[in-house]
């Protein structure tokens, strides 16, 4: 049974400036997550891009926003296929669990200007 369901679009342009204030990175990203992109110096804001969009996508499938949530509560990752994938933490787990789901569902796609996440949370 589905939940609910999220979607949201970041402008890369938007991470560019962020990648400036350590910081505001910090408060939003897991600390792996921001390993992750300064590995990828080419597309270092396009990844970060995404996975902001994911959580946003996230809070909207469950209908909450922000609200009681740490965004660096929420840590997107790719598995070794590639796939991308979201582990949660503290807030971000809480809120799940209280949401009655147990699996999520992520996709996440980028070009120049935009990143995209989509987020379906689903009871099995």
């Amino acid at each position: 049974m589905i939940i609910g369901i999220g979607i949201d679009i970041v402008q890369v342009k938007r991470m560019d400036r962020w990648l400036k204030n350590i910081p505001l990175l910090k408060r939003y990203f897991h600390a792996q997550e921001l390993i992750l992109a300064s590995s990828r110096k080419n597309s270092e804001a396009q990844t970060l891009a995404a996975r902001f969009a994911a959580k946003e996508a996230f809070v909207k499938a469950l209908g909450t926003g922000f609200v009681k949530i740490a965004l660096k509560d929420i840590m997107v990752f790719n598995r070794e296929n590639g796939k991308p994938d979201i582990q949660l933490f503290g807030t971000a787990k809480k809120a799940f669990e209280e949401s009655g789901a147990d699996k999520v569902h992520i996709s996440l796609t980028h070009e120049k200007e935009n990143a995209i996440a989509m987020i379906m949370l689903e009871r099995v």
